[in-house]
């Protein structure tokens, strides 16, 4: 490992502040950090302070002398991930009446252009060109492009800073021309009314949180939009989208474990919004529709990974709930859909997801399944409701991704697509495994492992181990073009399916949140040392890798368990967990307090947050090379909370190994929006990890 020794790095001021709660003051060396106007910032990012833009400027100048001599290995691995991008791609065409809609890219195009073509013949229609929209902009990401039921408008949201606040506009496809109707500050979730003629959206506060749904009727000024639902629990967010039936817009009100769904008659949309069943703390549901029924997905009596029951529409609350799909332990239902004649489930048994399909006529069921030992599988419905076709996506580690159509009747598939892989690719070349690590509580960590059939495994080789491990979310198996250059100059891709994933059913989930939080930590480092017991690879050796609150696994496996790796990968990470959740106007504090605790009312959850955050538990030890990425107009993770955690780290630790901020001045959450922008940012973080094992002047196989 070789970093520049002139690469110094820029200092930055000690204002201390304390802070006590419950009887412990906390002091923070760095908060200054934090813009005072930060709500001004996520809007217009030029607003920023002067002496904060210049330790970020300074950050920047000292990551990218830090990295100096790599940027031509920089440029080779972006030409290698761009040339395994089949640039003129298409999406599917999906069906829907008169029309097939898809999306496409063209040669050198970063955005999706959104097109639909006649199902009875004809040359496709453009509708929207994100290229052409997003010319000349620093930023530019589209929320999706909705089309009106009778398939005479769009209407679509687009960011241009980064901050997701989403401007809505309409495009009239008859007269192709934009209409006047604007709609700025919303969440980018749109759902049409059934006559095409006003549809439903959220707008975004100022301390951006999606709390009221509108109707806008086209034409008339956004002003005079009726308030149709507004949450008044900071802790709840609202969500909006409609059953595939079409009958029902459908208005969400969730939060990290309890959920309550209103329904509005699309038909009728400015009748009142309708209660499908109060909330009750720790339950969710939610509500597909079929006929006189509704479908209701949901973890109501202690059917901890999912049951379906069903309720009249007349009279949907719980006291008419009927059993229809029984609640079996360790399969867990993740998501469900009714067509005309069938209902879809997709569930997880054993860490693998399988697609169930059951006839609604006379409850008859069958799998879909694949027999590799890791793998993901993805669901869609398309629009149409009366069908008997689904499409679903499979891949593995090494398996590029495979679209397929397929019939609920005959129970044949259709390939429809295989990604390319323009600069070749041979599966046979790279093997996948699943291996369990076992944990200290007596629990095993699926492992995800991807190489290449030559690699040596006798501990010699380097490993990127990367891991999530909150909200419920599974990291899918899934085929990566990018992880290839990695793999293919010796490296083991694995992903650690730690607890805080729904891996292993729900009580995977439970385990790895609140009180229960430090699992997800040791959880990680137990599959590092599951690599290194079964050969793969040795301490030292592994990169590990975490974006958002996987990158506050990173930050707490650094302070717990540092000798293990080599290096670190940050991205976004969430690392000052208790100044942001004791601080309730952020925008996610007191919608994540059922995930991580209140520590303002609960002492406890107070104390068991204080004894992981990983800024506040920064020591006065050896630390491993870091490497943190930020966006400056992140309204999920703050820019100020790696800014600090950089800061305190280099303060702190007792070793000369760099610590490094890139914080990207146009971008937020997800970093770069363009398809091939964001590979530049990969190319640099697959650079450092290259450089922290010593392989950064090594090619790739061929």
């Amino acid at each position: 490992m070789t970093f520049p020794s002139t690469a110094v790095p820029p200092p930055a001021v000690r204002r201390p502040t304390l802070t006590r709660v419950h009887g412990v003051d906390i002091r923070d060396d760095y908060g200054w950090l934090r813009a005072a106007n930060w709500q001004e910032v996520m809007r217009d990012p030029s607003t920023l302070a002067t002496e904060i833009r210049a330790h970020l400027d300074a950050e920047n100048a000292h990551a990218a002398a830090a990295m100096a001599g790599t940027e031509a290995l920089q440029a080779q691995l972006f030409e290698e991930m761009k040339g395994r991008i089949k640039q003129d791609d298409s999406s599917v065409p999906t069906k829907d009446g008169p029309w097939a809609y898809a999306v496409r890219y063209v040669t050198g195009g970063q955005h999706p252009i959104h097109v639909r073509i006649p199902r009875d013949g004809g040359g496709e229609e453009i509708l929207l060109d994100g290229d052409a929209r997003a010319a000349g902009k620093a930023y530019y990401r589209l929320s999706g492009v909705a089309h009106s039921p009778d398939h005479r408008r769009i209407v679509w949201g687009a960011d241009e800073n980064g901050s997701e606040y989403f401007t809505l506009r309409v495009r009239d496809l008859v007269a192709r021309r934009d209409l006047d109707d604007v709609v700025e500050a919303t969440s980018g979730d749109v759902a049409w009314a059934a006559d095409g003629e006003a549809f439903f959206y959220i707008r975004v506060d100022d301390n951006h949180r999606p709390s009221k749904v509108f109707l806008h009727r086209l034409g008339t000024p956004t002003s005079e939009d009726p308030l149709v639902y507004e949450e008044a629990d900071p802790g709840f967010f609202v969500g909006i989208g409609r059953t595939l039936s079409g009958r029902f817009v459908v208005i969400s009100v969730h939060d990290h474990q309890t959920s309550e769904v209103h329904l509005i008659e699309a038909a009728d949309p400015t009748s009142p919004p309708r209660l499908v069943a109060r909330r009750v703390t720790a339950e969710e549901y939610d509500v597909e529709h079929a006929g006189e029924r509704l479908f209701i997905l949901t973890n109501n009596g202690d059917a901890e990974d999912f049951r379906i029951v069903t309720a009249p529409i007349d009279a949907p609350d719980r006291e008419n709930w009927r059993p229809w799909i029984d609640h079996v332990a360790g399969r867990l239902i993740l998501s469900h859909s009714v067509l005309g004649a069938h209902h879809v489930r997709l569930e997880r048994v054993e860490g693998l997801p399988r697609i169930v399909v059951r006839r609604l006529a006379d409850d008859a069921e069958h799998a879909i399944a694949f027999d590799e030992e890791a793998y993901s599988l993805g669901l869609s419905t398309g629009f149409e409701f009366d069908t008997t076709e689904i499409r679903f996506t499979y891949s593995s580690m090494t398996t590029p991704a495979r679209i397929y159509d397929y019939d609920l009747e005959s129970r044949t598939r259709t390939l429809r697509k295989e990604q390319e892989v323009p600069s070749g690719h041979d599966p046979e070349a790279y093997v996948t495994r699943r291996i369990f690590a076992p944990t200290a509580d007596g629990e095993t960590v699926p492992v995800s492992i991807l190489h290449r059939r030559d690699t040596a495994l006798d501990g010699s080789a380097p490993a990127l181990l990367y891991g999530y491990g909150a909200y419920g979310i599974t990291i899918p198996a899934a085929f990566s073009t990018t992880a290839l250059s990695l793999v293919d100059r010796g490296f083991v891709h694995a992903v650690a399916h730690v607890r805080g994933g729904k891996d292993k059913g729900f009580r995977w989930y439970a385990q790895g949140r609140r009180e229960f939080k430090t699992n997800t930590f040791d959880d990680f480092a137990a599959a590092a040392r599951g690599l290194i017991a079964a050969g793969y690879t040795s301490a030292g050796r592994i990169v590990a890798q975490g974006g958002s609150a996987g990158g506050m696994l990173m930050g707490a496996v650094a302070n717990r368990a540092g000798e293990l790796f080599g290096g670190i990968v940050a991205e976004v990470p969430f690392v000052d967990v208790l100044a942001t959740m004791l601080d309730a106007t952020l925008p996610l504090t007191p919608p994540e307090w059922p995930e991580w605790g209140n520590p303002i009312e609960d002492e406890a959850a107070f104390r068991t947050i204080l004894s992981y955050s990983p800024y506040d538990n920064v020591a006065a030890e050896p630390y491993p090379p870091i490497l943190a990425l930020a966006g400056l107009t992140d309204p999920r993770v703050t820019y100020w909370e790696p800014a600090k955690w950089v800061a305190k780290l280099r303060a702190t630790k007792t070793n000369d190994a760099p610590v490094l901020l890139k914080t990207n001045m146009d971008a937020g959450h997800g970093g770069a929006a363009g398809r091939f922008d964001r590979l530049k940012e990969v190319a640099l973080i697959q650079a450092f990890a290259l450089r922290v094992t010593g392989r950064d002047i090594g090619t790739a196989a061929s």
